[in-house]
Order: C-alpha cells, then structure tokens, then sequence
C-alpha cells in the first residue's frame, strides 16, 4: 500500500466517523452550463472558404497577431493598464483558425503568395 491511498483511507475513514450513519453524503448538483457563444463558434467554425476575394478580405481584416498591450502613462505613473485583446476576445480561436483556412486556400487552391499576409 503506497502513501497516497494510505492517506485517502485515513481521510475517507475520518470523514465517515464524524457523519452520523443515518445521513447519506450529499450530492453536489452539477450547474449546468450554457455557452451563449456556442451557435456562433459552430458558425465561424463551419464557415467555408471557397472564394479567393472572400480569402483575401479575411486575411486583411484578420491581424497576424494578437494586438498587443499597451500602458498608458502620464508623467511616468500608469492611468490605465489595457491587456492584449486577444485575451479579452472569447472568439479569438475560432477567427483565428478562420484566418489559417484563408491563408490555407489562397496557398494551396489558388496557388497565390500569402507571404504578404504573414
């Protein structure tokens, strides 16, 4: 018997000594979790990539990168901290991932040069 389940025994054995027997253990009841965001995901997600001028709009509009932070000071002391808006962005992956199909159809169907858009 190795440390761990020695110690999940004691523990287990502990917390059954200091509930009285005629109580069951409670339940904790599971939330139930909604994504307001999910039709929208699945959309982006679904979203196909099947026209060139559609690609290059995409790839334009869509930065490379996360933008990044910025700071904003006045006389050396920080006003206002702004984080990269990636972070703030709950679709960041799937436009990103959009971008990629983009960059992915005008490389590979269109046989363009992306190396602009990179």
């Amino acid at each position: 018997m190795n440390v761990s389940t020695y110690t999940l025994k004691q523990i287990n054995g502990w917390s059954q000594q200091l509930r009285p027997s005629s109580q069951k253990p409670r339940r904790i009841a599971a939330r139930p979790f909604f994504d307001l965001l999910a039709p929208l995901r699945r959309w982006l997600n679904n979203l196909e990539i099947n026209n060139p001028r559609r690609a290059h709009r995409l790839c334009a509009a869509i930065p490379a990168q996360c933008p990044f932070a910025r700071d904003l000071k006045f006389f050396n002391r920080t006003l206002v901290s702004i984080p990269p808006l990636c972070k703030l962005n709950p679709l960041y992956d799937e436009v990103v991932a959009l971008r990629f199909r983009a960059l992915c159809y005008l490389a590979e169907a269109c046989g363009e040069d992306i190396s602009r858009y990179c």
